[in-house]
């Protein structure tokens, strides 16, 4: 198991002279990178629980479940709902230091990374769009981790383009209730998931509902064997004619992708490409440990120049997301809504660097890294997966170069690419 002096980074090496980025320190404030001290001891904690779930994470993937016990521990470190006011149980995290947790999660098992994305995502969205009812009611019970939420949003004909979606959420008639009908996949947590957030259509308008599991009418198809994020419990969830209290409706009709998707969907990516930093940087450490410990033919591996070659790209390209992925918290830090762009930029960059890094580091690894509990080869499997959740690497491109375009004016009919769940 690493040990991990204070806040070090995910599967770290020496906390001082490093290439890789510095720890956080205490002091100063979210907007400018560094932590208040309450920020770093939430951080410190999140680094303490993902070192004690370095051995366990292996079993964890192989058997395709991230047990119970362990979300009851993330709910006790006060790491689900971290960012929420304290009014809500939240710890009133900023962005730099959620995204430390993310790092120090995603490096140790994405599935932990992904139950911290989820519960974000659910509860940014309802802190931002729900009513005060709503606020007052769910917030509590997902920062606590009473509740485990899922979103519930893509389906077989819509993954990034979640304007198709054709779920149906329609009045029954006695103005008391809703219904909600439609078959979603991929649900992160879904199979466990107390209750989800359902993005549909309301008389042809994008809306988005709160349903609980229990509900008659829910039912839950378990994904095994998948390419990646084998312990995030992934289930495909079908609605039939489930019954709702129109009150669990979030936001009026036609504000459920462009509002409340989106900000469930921009909150996703933020902490999904800081847990793509913590992966480059454990595959970094990895790599490197096993260049400069292996010998081969009685030469060093790290006497060879393309080893060291490949060891400096993967170096550079990880440096350069976190870079990017602690610009985006900077841009993030003075608010909701804020930070849109730079965010999908940091995911787009972190993702990638995720997938050439871990693919790199089996390389070096060689038969190593191919061993069943093998944590590069277990991060390659899981960084394709972050290149197509929460935006598509070639959709990010579009919207990036889109922006680009309209920063040096061209006509907006010339650009004219939306990113799916990009705010209004």
């Amino acid at each position: 198991m690493t040990r991990v002096p204070d806040a070090a980074p995910p599967g770290a090496g020496p906390p001082d002279d490093t290439l890789m980025h510095d720890a956080p320190t205490d002091g100063g404030g979210a907007g400018d990178g560094q932590l208040d001290s309450a920020e770093a001891a939430l951080v410190r904690t999140a680094a303490e629980l993902a070192a004690g779930a370095r051995g366990p994470a292996a079993g964890w993937d192989r058997n395709g479940a991230l047990p119970d016990s362990v979300r009851k521990d993330m709910a006790a470190a006060g790491l689900l709902g971290a960012d929420l006011p304290r009014r809500y149980g939240g710890a009133d995290l900023g962005p730099a230091a959620l995204g430390e947790v993310a790092a120090h999660l995603g490096g140790v098992c994405s599935a932990l990374r992904g139950l911290l994305t989820v519960q974000g995502m659910v509860a940014a969205a309802l802190a931002r769009w729900g009513t005060r009812e709503q606020r007052a009611d769910w917030l509590p019970r997902l920062a606590s981790g009473e509740l485990t939420a899922g979103f519930a949003a893509t389906e077989q004909a819509a993954g990034s383009a979640l304007g198709a979606v054709e779920t149906r959420i329609d009045d029954t008639g006695d103005g008391a209730d809703i219904e909600v009908s439609g078959r979603k996949k991929w649900i992160t947590f879904g199979a466990v998931a107390d209750v989800f957030l359902v993005l549909g259509k309301s008389r042809g308008k994008p809306a988005a509902v709160l349903v609980e599991a229990d509900r008659t009418g829910v039912r839950r198809e378990p994904v095994t064997g998948q390419l990646g994020m084998r312990a995030a419990r992934i289930a495909h969830v079908t609605f039939d004619a489930v019954r709702v209290p129109r009150r669990h409706l979030v936001a009026p009709p036609g504000l459920g992708l462009s509002h409340v998707a989106a900000t469930a969907l921009d909150h996703g990516r933020f902490t999904v490409a800081w847990g793509c930093v913590g992966m480059a940087e454990a595959c970094v450490a990895d790599a490197a440990t096993h260049a400069a410990t292996r010998t081969q033919g009685g030469v060093p591996l790290a006497d060879h120049q393309l080893v060291r070659s490949l060891l400096a790209r993967c170096a550079v390209d990880t440096a350069g997301a976190r870079e990017l992925a602690r610009r985006a918290a900077e841009f993030r830090a003075p608010g909701l809504g804020r930070g849109v762009t730079e965010t999908i930029v940091a995911k787009y960059a972190a993702a990638a660097a995720a997938a050439s890094v871990s693919r790199d580091t089996v390389q070096i690894l060689g038969s190593a890294g191919c061993e069943r509990d093998s944590r590069p080869g277990r991060h390659f499997r899981d960084a394709k997966v972050m290149e197509i959740i929460e935006g598509a690497q070639h959709v990010s491109e579009l919207h990036i170069a889109d922006r680009l375009l309209r920063q040096f004016g061209a006509p907006a009919a010339a650009t004219g690419t939306r990113y799916s769940g990009e705010p209004a």
